[in-house]
Protein backbone atom coordinates (compact mmCIF):
# COMPACT_ATOMS: atom_id res chain seq x y z
CA UNK A 1 0.00 0.00 0.00
CA UNK A 2 2.64 2.29 0.87
CA UNK A 3 4.29 1.92 -2.72
CA UNK A 4 0.67 2.86 -4.50
CA UNK A 5 -0.15 5.86 -2.20
CA UNK A 6 3.80 7.16 -3.13
CA UNK A 7 2.57 6.31 -6.96
CA UNK A 8 -0.64 8.41 -6.50
CA UNK A 9 0.97 11.37 -4.91
CA UNK A 10 3.61 11.56 -7.47
CA UNK A 11 1.27 11.07 -10.22
CA UNK A 12 -0.88 13.88 -8.93
CA UNK A 13 2.33 16.20 -8.36
CA UNK A 14 2.43 19.75 -9.75
CA UNK A 15 3.75 19.92 -13.03
CA UNK A 16 6.96 21.71 -12.20
CA UNK A 17 7.76 18.59 -9.84
CA UNK A 18 8.16 16.30 -13.03
CA UNK A 19 10.95 18.65 -14.24
CA UNK A 20 13.80 15.94 -13.19
CA UNK A 21 11.24 13.07 -15.71
CA UNK A 22 13.02 15.50 -18.48
CA UNK A 23 16.64 14.75 -17.21
CA UNK A 24 15.97 10.96 -17.03
CA UNK A 25 14.07 11.01 -20.48
CA UNK A 26 17.58 12.83 -22.13
CA UNK A 27 19.52 9.81 -20.38
CA UNK A 28 17.12 7.29 -22.11
CA UNK A 29 17.42 8.50 -25.01
CA UNK A 30 21.35 8.97 -24.67
CA UNK A 31 21.07 4.87 -24.38
CA UNK A 32 18.67 4.25 -26.84
CA UNK A 33 20.69 5.82 -29.42
CA UNK A 34 23.78 3.89 -28.29
CA UNK A 35 21.86 0.76 -29.27
CA UNK A 36 22.08 1.29 -32.88
CA UNK A 37 25.77 0.73 -33.45
CA UNK A 38 25.82 -1.92 -30.51
CA UNK A 39 23.15 -3.80 -32.46
CA UNK A 40 24.51 -3.26 -35.84
CA UNK A 41 27.68 -4.99 -34.94
CA UNK A 42 26.15 -7.79 -33.44
CA UNK A 43 22.80 -8.55 -35.78
CA UNK A 44 24.39 -11.13 -38.14
CA UNK A 45 26.24 -13.35 -35.45
CA UNK A 46 22.62 -14.82 -34.17
CA UNK A 47 18.96 -14.75 -35.37
CA UNK A 48 17.05 -12.19 -34.53
CA UNK A 49 14.61 -13.69 -32.76
CA UNK A 50 17.50 -15.48 -30.40
CA UNK A 51 19.51 -12.11 -29.68
CA UNK A 52 16.03 -10.39 -28.53
CA UNK A 53 14.72 -13.84 -26.99
CA UNK A 54 18.43 -14.03 -24.71
CA UNK A 55 17.93 -9.80 -24.26
CA UNK A 56 14.87 -9.88 -22.68
CA UNK A 57 15.28 -12.91 -20.40
CA UNK A 58 18.80 -11.59 -19.03
CA UNK A 59 17.29 -8.19 -18.23
CA UNK A 60 14.64 -10.22 -16.55
CA UNK A 61 16.77 -12.26 -14.38
CA UNK A 62 18.77 -9.47 -12.95
CA UNK A 63 15.51 -7.59 -12.36
CA UNK A 64 13.53 -10.29 -10.38
CA UNK A 65 15.79 -9.63 -7.29
CA UNK A 66 14.90 -5.97 -6.86
CA UNK A 67 11.76 -6.71 -7.52
CA UNK A 68 11.44 -9.64 -5.18
CA UNK A 69 12.85 -7.16 -2.24
CA UNK A 70 10.67 -4.46 -2.88
CA UNK A 71 7.22 -6.53 -3.31
CA UNK A 72 7.58 -9.85 -2.24
CA UNK A 73 6.50 -12.46 -4.27
CA UNK A 74 2.88 -12.74 -5.29
CA UNK A 75 0.95 -12.84 -8.79
CA UNK A 76 -0.42 -10.30 -10.51
CA UNK A 77 -4.20 -10.12 -10.62
CA UNK A 78 -5.59 -11.55 -13.92
CA UNK A 79 -6.95 -8.53 -15.09
CA UNK A 80 -2.91 -7.07 -14.56
CA UNK A 81 -1.54 -9.89 -16.14
CA UNK A 82 -3.16 -9.52 -19.33
CA UNK A 83 -2.69 -6.06 -19.93
CA UNK A 84 1.36 -7.04 -19.07
CA UNK A 85 0.52 -9.41 -22.06
CA UNK A 86 -0.83 -7.10 -24.11
CA UNK A 87 1.92 -4.24 -23.64
CA UNK A 88 4.73 -6.72 -23.93
CA UNK A 89 3.41 -7.88 -27.64
CA UNK A 90 4.00 -4.63 -29.57
CA UNK A 91 7.26 -4.49 -27.53
CA UNK A 92 8.14 -7.50 -29.12
CA UNK A 93 7.70 -7.09 -32.65
CA UNK A 94 9.69 -3.55 -32.26
CA UNK A 95 12.95 -5.17 -31.04
CA UNK A 96 12.52 -7.80 -33.69
CA UNK A 97 12.34 -5.48 -36.45
CA UNK A 98 14.86 -3.55 -35.34
CA UNK A 99 17.25 -6.65 -35.10
CA UNK A 100 15.67 -8.08 -38.49
CA UNK A 101 15.80 -4.81 -40.48
CA UNK A 102 19.73 -3.99 -39.79
CA UNK A 103 20.27 -6.87 -41.42
CA UNK A 104 19.27 -5.15 -44.68
CA UNK A 105 19.34 -1.67 -44.35
CA UNK A 106 21.55 0.57 -43.16
CA UNK A 107 21.78 2.85 -39.69
CA UNK A 108 21.14 5.76 -41.91
CA UNK A 109 17.91 4.46 -43.06
CA UNK A 110 17.27 2.85 -39.61
CA UNK A 111 17.59 6.14 -38.05
CA UNK A 112 15.52 8.36 -40.48
CA UNK A 113 12.61 5.67 -39.94
CA UNK A 114 12.96 6.04 -35.85
CA UNK A 115 11.70 9.73 -36.18
CA UNK A 116 8.28 8.82 -36.84
CA UNK A 117 7.96 6.73 -33.56
CA UNK A 118 6.98 10.72 -32.02
CA UNK A 119 4.08 11.36 -34.76
CA UNK A 120 3.02 7.41 -34.84
CA UNK A 121 2.65 8.15 -31.27
CA UNK A 122 0.68 10.88 -31.31
CA UNK A 123 -1.76 9.30 -33.29
CA UNK A 124 -2.15 6.27 -31.53
CA UNK A 125 -2.46 8.52 -28.20
CA UNK A 126 -5.33 10.57 -30.38
CA UNK A 127 -7.43 7.20 -31.26
CA UNK A 128 -6.69 5.04 -28.34
CA UNK A 129 -6.33 7.49 -25.05
CA UNK A 130 -8.63 10.21 -27.19
CA UNK A 131 -5.29 12.83 -26.90
CA UNK A 132 -6.17 15.64 -28.73
CA UNK A 133 -3.10 17.08 -31.11
CA UNK A 134 -3.11 20.86 -30.70
CA UNK A 135 -1.73 23.22 -32.90
CA UNK A 136 1.24 23.49 -31.08
CA UNK A 137 1.98 19.60 -30.88
CA UNK A 138 1.17 19.28 -34.61
CA UNK A 139 4.23 21.99 -35.34
CA UNK A 140 6.21 20.49 -33.33
CA UNK A 141 5.72 17.41 -34.83
CA UNK A 142 6.00 18.42 -38.39
CA UNK A 143 9.32 20.39 -37.46
CA UNK A 144 11.02 17.64 -35.33
CA UNK A 145 10.54 15.23 -37.65
CA UNK A 146 12.50 17.92 -41.04
CA UNK A 147 14.86 18.58 -38.18
CA UNK A 148 15.98 14.86 -37.60
CA UNK A 149 15.46 14.18 -41.03
CA UNK A 150 18.02 17.12 -41.85
CA UNK A 151 20.26 15.75 -39.02
CA UNK A 152 20.11 11.78 -40.30
CA UNK A 153 21.11 13.37 -44.09
CA UNK A 154 23.14 15.99 -43.35
CA UNK A 155 21.40 18.90 -44.91
CA UNK A 156 21.41 16.51 -48.80
CA UNK A 157 18.19 16.61 -50.22
CA UNK A 158 19.42 14.74 -52.88
CA UNK A 159 20.20 11.79 -50.10
CA UNK A 160 16.87 12.34 -49.02
CA UNK A 161 15.23 12.42 -52.38
CA UNK A 162 17.22 9.23 -53.64
CA UNK A 163 16.11 7.39 -50.46
CA UNK A 164 15.05 3.34 -52.01
CA UNK A 165 13.01 1.37 -48.98
CA UNK A 166 14.11 -1.84 -49.04
CA UNK A 167 12.88 -5.11 -46.84
CA UNK A 168 14.93 -3.75 -44.02
CA UNK A 169 13.47 -0.28 -44.36
CA UNK A 170 9.86 -1.47 -44.25
CA UNK A 171 10.50 -4.05 -41.59
CA UNK A 172 11.86 -1.55 -39.27
CA UNK A 173 9.12 1.03 -40.49
CA UNK A 174 6.45 -1.71 -39.29
CA UNK A 175 8.57 -1.84 -35.61
CA UNK A 176 8.35 2.15 -35.21
CA UNK A 177 4.29 1.45 -35.63
CA UNK A 178 4.92 -1.66 -32.96
CA UNK A 179 6.98 1.01 -30.60
CA UNK A 180 4.33 3.93 -30.96
CA UNK A 181 1.43 1.62 -29.98
CA UNK A 182 3.25 0.10 -27.32
CA UNK A 183 4.09 4.05 -25.53
CA UNK A 184 0.21 4.65 -25.67
CA UNK A 185 -0.52 1.30 -24.23
CA UNK A 186 1.46 2.21 -20.89
CA UNK A 187 -0.30 5.07 -20.19
CA UNK A 188 -3.60 3.32 -21.18
CA UNK A 189 -3.29 0.50 -19.23
CA UNK A 190 -1.02 1.59 -16.10
CA UNK A 191 -2.91 0.92 -12.80
CA UNK A 192 -0.97 2.89 -10.39
CA UNK A 193 0.77 -0.37 -9.50
CA UNK A 194 4.71 0.20 -8.43
CA UNK A 195 7.05 0.68 -11.66
CA UNK A 196 9.16 -2.26 -11.04
CA UNK A 197 6.36 -4.51 -11.48
CA UNK A 198 5.15 -3.36 -14.70
CA UNK A 199 8.93 -3.65 -15.77
CA UNK A 200 9.74 -7.17 -14.67
CA UNK A 201 6.56 -8.37 -16.18
CA UNK A 202 6.74 -7.08 -19.66
CA UNK A 203 10.04 -8.28 -19.91
CA UNK A 204 9.38 -11.37 -18.73
CA UNK A 205 6.59 -12.23 -20.97
CA UNK A 206 8.48 -10.66 -23.93
CA UNK A 207 10.89 -13.03 -23.18
CA UNK A 208 8.52 -15.62 -23.08
CA UNK A 209 7.26 -15.14 -26.64
CA UNK A 210 10.67 -14.88 -28.20
CA UNK A 211 11.61 -17.98 -26.19
CA UNK A 212 8.51 -19.55 -28.33
CA UNK A 213 9.75 -17.67 -31.87
CA UNK A 214 13.03 -18.69 -31.11
CA UNK A 215 13.20 -22.44 -30.23
CA UNK A 216 13.91 -24.21 -33.09
CA UNK A 217 16.82 -21.77 -34.05
CA UNK A 218 18.21 -22.02 -30.19
CA UNK A 219 18.76 -25.81 -31.00
CA UNK A 220 20.55 -25.50 -34.07
CA UNK A 221 23.17 -22.58 -32.79
CA UNK A 222 26.61 -23.93 -31.43
CA UNK A 223 27.23 -21.87 -28.45
CA UNK A 224 30.64 -22.33 -28.20
CA UNK A 225 31.36 -20.51 -31.52
CA UNK A 226 29.81 -17.60 -30.58
CA UNK A 227 32.05 -14.87 -29.62
CA UNK A 228 32.23 -12.95 -26.60
CA UNK A 229 32.02 -9.62 -28.47
CA UNK A 230 28.65 -10.62 -28.80
CA UNK A 231 27.57 -11.82 -25.39
CA UNK A 232 28.81 -9.01 -24.22
CA UNK A 233 26.97 -6.56 -26.48
CA UNK A 234 24.10 -8.63 -25.48
CA UNK A 235 24.80 -8.10 -22.08
CA UNK A 236 24.94 -4.09 -22.51
CA UNK A 237 21.77 -4.29 -24.67
CA UNK A 238 19.94 -5.70 -21.53
CA UNK A 239 21.23 -4.20 -18.83
CA UNK A 240 21.40 -0.56 -20.13
CA UNK A 241 19.19 -0.61 -23.42
CA UNK A 242 17.09 -2.72 -22.16
CA UNK A 243 15.99 -2.91 -18.53
CA UNK A 244 16.97 0.52 -17.97
CA UNK A 245 15.29 2.65 -20.87
CA UNK A 246 12.23 0.15 -20.41
CA UNK A 247 12.53 1.81 -16.98
CA UNK A 248 13.14 4.78 -17.34
CA UNK A 249 10.30 5.06 -20.45
CA UNK A 250 7.38 3.56 -18.45
CA UNK A 251 8.32 5.59 -15.52
CA UNK A 252 8.16 8.81 -17.54
CA UNK A 253 5.20 8.00 -19.64
CA UNK A 254 2.50 7.38 -16.54
CA UNK A 255 4.16 11.43 -15.45
CA UNK A 256 4.25 13.56 -18.34
CA UNK A 257 2.31 11.53 -21.32
CA UNK A 258 2.90 9.32 -24.16
CA UNK A 259 3.28 12.36 -26.67
CA UNK A 260 5.63 14.12 -25.02
CA UNK A 261 7.68 10.84 -23.78
CA UNK A 262 8.20 9.85 -27.43
CA UNK A 263 9.03 13.37 -28.25
CA UNK A 264 12.44 12.51 -27.46
CA UNK A 265 13.08 10.41 -29.99
CA UNK A 266 13.61 13.34 -32.08
CA UNK A 267 16.83 14.02 -30.89
CA UNK A 268 18.42 10.57 -31.14
CA UNK A 269 20.18 11.30 -34.27
CA UNK A 270 22.13 14.19 -32.57
CA UNK A 271 22.92 11.67 -29.30
CA UNK A 272 24.04 9.59 -32.22
CA UNK A 273 26.31 12.15 -33.92
CA UNK A 274 27.96 12.61 -30.11
CA UNK A 275 28.23 9.35 -29.64
CA UNK A 276 30.12 8.60 -33.28
CA UNK A 277 32.36 11.74 -32.77
CA UNK A 278 33.48 11.03 -29.21
CA UNK A 279 33.60 7.35 -30.63
CA UNK A 280 36.44 9.22 -33.18
CA UNK A 281 34.04 7.73 -35.85
CA UNK A 282 32.40 10.85 -37.28
CA UNK A 283 33.86 14.54 -37.31
CA UNK A 284 31.28 17.11 -36.51
CA UNK A 285 29.88 18.65 -39.48
CA UNK A 286 28.38 21.84 -39.29
CA UNK A 287 25.63 21.46 -41.51
CA UNK A 288 23.74 19.25 -38.94
CA UNK A 289 23.14 22.47 -36.92
CA UNK A 290 20.47 23.55 -39.05
CA UNK A 291 18.79 20.23 -37.56
CA UNK A 292 19.62 20.31 -34.09
CA UNK A 293 18.35 23.40 -33.99
CA UNK A 294 14.83 22.38 -35.16
CA UNK A 295 15.04 19.73 -33.36
CA UNK A 296 15.36 21.94 -30.02
CA UNK A 297 12.61 23.38 -31.65
CA UNK A 298 10.38 21.00 -31.76
CA UNK A 299 10.94 19.57 -27.73
CA UNK A 300 10.06 23.13 -26.51
CA UNK A 301 7.06 23.44 -28.40
CA UNK A 302 5.92 19.64 -27.13
CA UNK A 303 6.70 20.05 -24.06
CA UNK A 304 5.15 23.68 -23.88
CA UNK A 305 1.92 22.45 -24.95
CA UNK A 306 -0.94 22.50 -22.13
CA UNK A 307 -3.31 20.67 -25.13
CA UNK A 308 -4.51 17.43 -24.82
CA UNK A 309 -4.09 15.00 -22.21
CA UNK A 310 -0.68 15.00 -20.49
Amino acid sequence: MTDLNHTSAVLSAPKNKNRFVHALMLLNILLIASSFPVGASITNALPPAVMMSLRFMLAALLFAPYVLVRNGFQLPSLRSMTHYIIISIPLVIFFWCMFESLRYTTLLNAGALFTLVPTVTAVFAAILNKDSISRARALGLFVGTLGAVWIVFRGDISALANLNLNYGDIVFFIGCLALGLYNVLIKKLYQNEPMELLTFWVLLWGSVWLSVISLQDMEQINWKDVGLNVYAGVAYLSIFTTLITFFLMQFSIVRIGAAKASAYNFITPVFVILLSIISGMERFIPVTVPGILLVVTAMVLIQRDKGGKK
